[in-house]
């Protein structure tokens, strides 16, 4: 089978070692070099690619453009897989430019991208599609935010606040009357997301752009790792057991074919494409509810390539033309991330 040149971003990434092992250890014994980049000039990736580059952020659109088609040209790359939420519109945008060079791009065209990922959108399409969803509004302001508070139980129940559109648990705040100041200086690590709506306030301020009040779900929380392409689907949910600042550090295989069914419905419905995933939390009452979409490659989807389907090189293979096998499923599989490292000075060492 023919060696391929693949162009991983997000070298900083807490997935990047579970992505690369993924591409590196692949079903069809490939020979795959990879070439990384990222925004800083030092991070994980530099060390554990075949090759690195530093690259604009992509809100400076076109130098980071710029960055990125030189390296497709000087390292004739021909698959581009996106791993940073920031990237993925830009890149959306240039498919053509970069299949005229050559290089495809792992990543759903730009509207379904972009309705993927707004959170209130994919809400919108779940009360459509009559998936479950938490009770939600739009709001703007503060007397709409009390207001709305209010309808979903506050004071006396807890309500989540999310941005929109912001990912990696950014823009977010779990909103509870009864959390205890001096318990969380003590028991708590300074990452904590709850806080009072007064203290709230105090950050945002009376007026501020839209962001979502939500019905907080207090039960387990759930991702599902998705493959799509014109002839397979496969899903495959596992338990977030442990996460800490928004990355799972404990796993297990969940097979519920409610949440099957609920990631089919909503692929084939966006018409997303190559491995993304989709997160639900539990209810109190024990209903999946839906919280968002990550239309690209997820943190811990080494999970699948473990529990016996590689949809991270799958995709690759699909970008290609090429057809996908038939994957054998291991739903006895756990996960446990641990801290690793990289230590640098005349010699890389892995850890």
């Amino acid at each position: 089978m023919n060696k391929i040149n693949i162009l991983v971003t997000g070298g900083g990434s807490p997935g990047i070692i579970g992505t690369i092992y993924s591409l590196k250890n692949n079903y069809d014994q490939r020979d795959i070099q990879i070439v990384c980049t990222d925004a800083k000039s030092d991070c994980v990736g530099k060390y554990v690619a075949d090759k690195f580059y530093q690259i604009k952020k992509a809100n400076d659109i076109q130098d980071y453009l710029s960055d990125i088609f030189s390296i497709v040209i000087s390292e004739k790359i021909d698959v581009i897989l996106p791993q940073n939420t920031s990237e993925l519109s830009v890149l959306s945008q240039n498919k053509s430019k970069l299949l005229d060079m050559g290089c495809k791009v792992i990543i759903s065209s730009y509207n379904n991208l972009i309705r993927a990922n707004s959170k209130f959108e994919l809400l919108e399409v779940c009360k459509e599609l009559e998936i479950p969803y938490p009770d939600y509004y739009l709001i703007k302001n503060k007397d709409d935010l009390i207001a709305k508070a209010t309808k979903l139980g506050w004071p006396d129940n807890t309500v989540l606040i999310k941005h929109p559109s912001l990912n990696g648990s950014r823009g977010i705040r779990i909103i509870d009357e009864n959390i205890n100041y001096k318990d969380l200086f003590y028991n708590q690590k300074p990452t904590n997301m709850y806080t009072k709506l007064d203290d709230f306030l105090k950050i945002i301020g009376d007026n501020f752009d839209p962001l979502l009040v939500m019905e907080y779900l207090s039960g387990e929380e759930v991702s599902i790792d998705v493959f799509r392409d014109s002839e397979n689907f496969i899903s495959i949910p596992r338990l977030r057991n442990e996460i800490r600042s928004g990355i799972s550090f404990k796993n297990s295989a969940v097979k519920r074919s409610d949440l099957i069914g609920f990631s089919k419905k909503l692929s084939d419905y966006l018409d997303l494409e190559f491995c993304f995933g989709f997160q639900f939390k539990y209810d109190k009452n024990g209903i999946p509810k839906i919280l968002e979409c990550n239309p690209r490659v997820q943190g811990t989807m080494i999970f699948s390539t473990i529990m016996g389907a590689n949809i991270i090189y799958s995709s690759i293979k699909s970008c290609l033309g090429e057809k996908i096998p038939q994957f054998s499923l291991d739903w006895n599989t756990r996960l446990l991330r641990y801290w690793g490292a990289v230590g640098m000075n005349d010699k890389v060492t892995k850890i």
